[in-house]
Formats: C-alpha cells, sequence, structure tokens
C-alpha cells in the first residue's frame, strides 16, 4: 500500500506528470485513477503470487521502504486499507445471484471505481486497466453492477476512517505528505545545496553532483568545475580536476605543463527526459520480484527526480552502483571525454528536466553554469528527443510545436549560449527521434504492473493513459498507426528545421561551431539488432518510453563515432600525458 503511496505518487505523477505535464483536464479519473489501478494490482499479485493474505500484503510492501517513508505508508494504510480488504472480500460474499459479477475478489478496475479514484465522464469511455484473467470477459453492465455492490459494500468502514469518495488520491493522510514531499523536492533545476552559488554542489543529488561535476570548495565561488584555473592551480585546485601544484623540476605549475596545450573542454546536455535519463525500476511494479532491496536507494531516486544522469549517454561517469534497480553497462559523452584528455575530469552539466521541449528549454538554459570569460569551453548538446510532438491531448496535432515555433525557440537558446558559451565552444543539435519504434517493437509485450496475471500489454498500456487522457506522448504511443504515422512526420520536419539552422547560421555565432546529427536511438538499435539484439532490449520497461541504460550506453557510442567522423577537433586532440596524469594524481579526486 506504500507503494500505493510512495511510488504511484511518484509514478504516474513523474513517469507521467514529470515526462510530459498534464496541463489540460485529464478525463476518468486521470493520474488518481491510474495511481489507483497500480496499487490494487500490484497488491493482488503480490497476494496471489506469494499466497498471503491482503493483511499480510500491505504490511509485507510497507516493510519494503526506507525508514523515512515507512510511517507514511502505514498510516496511508491504516486510512485505506481495510476498504481494499473489504472489496476483496464482500465480492466474494455477495451471493449466488451475482457469483458471475465477483469471480476471484474485486480486480483492480472495480475497487477504483468503487473508491471513485477512477469514474467514467459524460461523453467517455470506461477505462479499463490491468485486469486479472477472470475478470476480461465481462461487459459493462456486468462491471458496473460489481462497482456498485462493492462501493455499497465499504461505505461502512470508508465512513469510520473518515476517508471521503473521489478525494484527490494525494489528499490521503499519509500519500499527502509524501506527494507535497515529492513536489518541493522537484521544484527547481539547480542545485539545492550551494552555498557558494557558483552553480555546484558538495551533495550528492537535487540536482547536485549526480549531475553537475562535485564542487571542490562550496566557500568560494571562484572555485568550480571548468574555470580556467587560478595561476595555473600552482597552491590549489581552482577548477576541481584534481590537477595542482608545481613541477619542481620543470618549475612550472602541474595545470600549464600537463593541460594547458591539449585544449581542455567541459561538456553539458540541454534537453528532456531522454537527456536526464528517466528510469523507474521495474522491481517496484513487477509483483514477482519486489523486494525491499529494490527501495533501498528509493529517496535518492526520488531526490534525482526519477532520473540517472550520472548513467546517462552525456553525462554518466561512474560504476552502476544500483544493480537491483537498474541494469546495462556506462559510457557517455563525458567518459570518452575524459579518457580522451584527463584535464577534462569532473566538468559536465547535465542541464536536462523531465518534459522539457525547445520553448521550456529557454528557461532550463539559464541554469548552465558557464562564464564565456573565465571558464574553459564546452561541448553542449542541444537533445530534445520527443516533447515537440508529444503531448497528452486528445487533440495532440493541435499542440504540437509547428516548425516556426521551433526555429524560433531554438534560435532564442542558441542566442543565450552565445552570451555565456567560452570561445572556442561547440554545439551539437540533435534532431527528434521516430518514436514509432515504441510501438513495433513493445506493442505486444506485457507490462511489468501484470507481469503475474499476464493480461496487460504494452499496447493496452498505451490505450489506458490515452483514455485517462495523461499519456506522455499520445502521438507515438498509441494503437493507431495513422496517428504514429502523422507524428514521425512532424518529428521529421522539426528535425529538418535543426538541420537547416546547423547550416545557415553557422557564421552567426563567433564562440561556438555548430553542427547537426539526426536523433542516434534509431540507428543505435539498427546496430544493436544487426549485433544480434532485440529493440526491445534497448527501451525501459516500466513507461515504455525511454531508452533504458543499455540503450543509453549504446547511444554514446554512436553519437561518439558519427561527431568524430564528421569533427574530431569537436573533442580535442588526444591528451599524451593522461598516464602521467593518472600517476601523479590518482583518481584525480573522484566525484
Amino acid at each position: 500500500m506504500s507503494i500505493v503511496v510512495s511510488k504511484w505518487s511518484v509514478v504516474m505523477e513523474l513517469m507521467l506528470v514529470a515526462i510530459v505535464p498534464v496541463t489540460h483536464q485529464s478525463v476518468n479519473g486521470g493520474t488518481n485513477c491510474a495511481t489507483c489501478s497500480v496499487i490494487v494490482a500490484l497488491v493482488e499479485q503480490f497476494s496471489e503470487f506469494h499466497n498471503t493474505s491482503i493483511v499480510t500484503t500491505l504490511e509485507k510492501l510497507c516493510s519494503f521502504l526506507p525508514t523515512e517513508i515507512k510511517p507514511l505508508c502505514n498510516l496511508a494504510v491504516k486510512t485505506l486499507g481495510p476498504a481494499l480488504i473489504q472489496l476483496n472480500l464482500a465480492v466474494k460474499t455477495l451471493g449466488p445471484a451475482l457469483i458471475q459479477l465477483i469471480v476471484n475478489g474485486a480486480d483492480p478496475d472495480v475497487a477504483c471505481h468503487a473508491l471513485k479514484f477512477c469514474h467514467t465522464d459524460p461523453g467517455q469511455p470506461t477505462c479499463h486497466s490491468m485486469l486479472p484473467p477472470s475478470a476480461a470477459s465481462l461487459n459493462e453492465w456486468q462491471f458496473q453492477q460489481r462497482v456498485d455492490a462493492a462501493r455499497q459494500s465499504i461505505i461502512p468502514l470508508l465512513q469510520k476512517s473518515n476517508f471521503k469518495l473521489g478525494v484527490d488520491i494525494c489528499d490521503v493522510p499519509g500519500i499527502k505528505e509524501i506527494c507535497d514531499w515529492i513536489k518541493k523536492t522537484v521544484a527547481n533545476h539547480i542545485p539545492a545545496v550551494d552555498l557558494d552559488k557558483d552553480g555546484f554542489s558538495t551533495y550528492y543529488s537535487l540536482r547536485g553532483t549526480a549531475w553537475r561535476g562535485k564542487d571542490c570548495s562550496d566557500d568560494f565561488n571562484y572555485v568550480y568545475p571548468g574555470v580556467i584555473p587560478k595561476d595555473g592551480d600552482d597552491i590549489m585546485d581552482s577548477n576541481c580536476n584534481g590537477i595542482y601544484g608545481v613541477n619542481l623540476t620543470s618549475k612550472k605549475t602541474y595545470e600549464d605543463e600537463l593541460c594547458t596545450n591539449y585544449q581542455p573542454r567541459g561538456v553539458a546536455v540541454l534537453g528532456d527526459s531522454v537527456g536526464a535519463h528517466f528510469h523507474l525500476p521495474p522491481q517496484w511494479f513487477d509483483a514477482t520480484i519486489i523486494s525491499e532491496k529494490a527501495f533501498t536507494n528509493a529517496v535518492m531516486i526520488i531526490e534525482n527526480e526519477i532520473d540517472w544522469p550520472m548513467m546517462s549517454t552525456t553525462t554518466g561517469y561512474g560504476t552502476n552502483e544500483w544493480p537491483d534497480v537498474i541494469t546495462g553497462p556506462v559510457d557517455s559523452i563525458y567518459l570518452r571525454l575524459r579518457q580522451r584528455n584527463r584535464c577534462n575530469h569532473r566538468d559536465y552539466q547535465n542541464i536536462a528536466a523531465n518534459g522539457e521541449r525547445s520553448s521550456s528549454v529557454n528557461n532550463i538554459v539559464k541554469t548552465l553554469s558557464r562564464n564565456a570569460q573565465n571558464d574553459r569551453p564546452m561541448v553542449v548538446f542541444y537533445a530534445l528527443v520527443g516533447n515537440d510532438v508529444c503531448n497528452g491531448h486528445p487533440d495532440t496535432f493541435d499542440h504540437m510545436t509547428t516548425p516556426a515555433e521551433m526555429y524560433n525557440n531554438t534560435m532564442q537558446t542558441l542566442d543565450y549560449l552565445a552570451k555565456v558559451l567560452p570561445n572556442n565552444s561547440h554545439v551539437v543539435l540533435i534532431g527528434l527521434a521516430d518514436g514509432r519504434v515504441l510501438f513495433d517493437n513493445m506493442g505486444p509485450r506485457i507490462h511489468p504492473t501484470s507481469t503475474y496475471w499476464g493480461t496487460f500489454t504494452y499496447g493496452k498500456f498505451y490505450d489506458y493513459m490515452n483514455c485517462l487522457q495523461i499519456s506522455p506522448c499520445m502521438g507515438w504511443m498509441n494503437t493507431n498507426q495513422t496517428m504514429r504515422d502523422l507524428t514521425t512526420k512532424r518529428a521529421q520536419e522539426l528535425s529538418a528545421v535543426l538541420s537547416n539552422i546547423s547550416q545557415t547560421q553557422k557564421g552567426r555565432f563567433s564562440n561556438f561551431d555548430l553542427y547537426f546529427l539526426d536523433n542516434p536511438i534509431n540507428q543505435a538499435i539498427k546496430k544493436w539488432v544487426a549485433q544480434g539484439g532485440q529493440a526491445w532490449q534497448l527501451i525501459e520497461p516500466v513507461d515504455g518510453f525511454h531508452d533504458n541504460q543499455m540503450g543509453q550506453a549504446f547511444v554514446a557510442g554512436v553519437i561518439w563515432d558519427d561527431l568524430m567522423a564528421m569533427s574530431p577537433d569537436i573533442f580535442g586532440p588526444v591528451n599524451p600525458n593522461n598516464d602521467q596524469i593518472g600517476n601523479l594524481f590518482g583518481d584525480q579526486g573522484g566525484y
């Protein structure tokens, strides 16, 4: 039941709302309905799979959560638990007259409609989620009869707990506190802990070192990753790359001797949830594998907005420390740039956020910490994979970015970069993806929320979110092929705008070169399949919308190879002093 709270407040509201903000009125209960359905499905499947009672299941699920969340989960269970338990029992004891209506307990749709988290708005179809096999064949009349009977059976219990039918799920005691914490946690896109206000932090999450290179001193705002070294860093490490001091033999500072002639530079990404590397652990939703271990780092994951920038295509920098919730190798542009020149250590910034599109990037770009006069050059990736064509509106095409808007938005971002990027920087515009790959490869597969029942495919998952009008991408996450094709057509038009900008505006910006790359995910999938893999193996299992850890790492290699073939100058020369830097400074202070 805490999964109720801690995760599907986070799940649907950070999986759906965070991926693409729901700016319109959802229907049929929206995220409330989806949250409730996932909770009940998890509880019932866990109970069946482990052959435990509903009471034991609720207690067990709460016990999985971190200490910070567990008491709130228990409070939520105290409020809603009796109602869910009674639903399960009531539908088994309503008598022979309703025998066909109450097979195998209250399914998620019956339970959530009975609690009025779900409903059917006038003129809208009833939305159905992950049903057990026994409930999949009921007609609408039978379904409504079960809902009415179940609701009547739980009203006395709800009155005792002061729970009112139809409230927002984030108003339920226990869940409310978690929702409030989540909203506060993900409110800003700048480091929450930054004493000297230089844009860099010593704290890991909350837009800290998972997102940007670690500040080696939070006391001085002239000390941070990427700054041109002060006095060659003869005494202290001002640019946080771990290289400082004087070579007593040559009388030169190590920064001057080992780095200056080899064009150090940093890397940044301006992007969306793909650039931030959005990942929801399937271990949180699959009743057959959920465990306490999967929630060990839940607080950190939420503080990082369910994103994994430290393992992403552009700014991934370490090894996988969380194999219980995310699997796959780590490879990135930053790691390759550092391997090419160890003077680039810690010089990375992930300026991406869930739901960003070309219009909103003009706000988040202002959180990029770079000074045209005082800092080293950067390679900046402008990577908006799909939100300019993705939204949850039923009239989705009317809410897609137009080519004219794409041009104006992108030029506004580039004009800002012209003010803050140092000379000899590079900006790479990445085209939009062809999202048809999602349904083509995920459609018939079973979604993790229904692994045990085996009835809820990704195709049904996409249509369920569309029915509630909370889909992050109605155009591509859709069983309608015509809609998927038209969405791709608009994506191609917007990519053509970016390509045209890279060709026609090269001379406009004196401090950076401009490049364009087709979106690499489809190219990566082709290469992956050619090597014997299957496309679905590179796609996130829970949201069915992003590339997963394997995909993020594979895409890094594709981008690197394409840019090296186009212009290796983007990444600067190989530093012949790399081995010496390693011998003198070891891991250079780590991360």
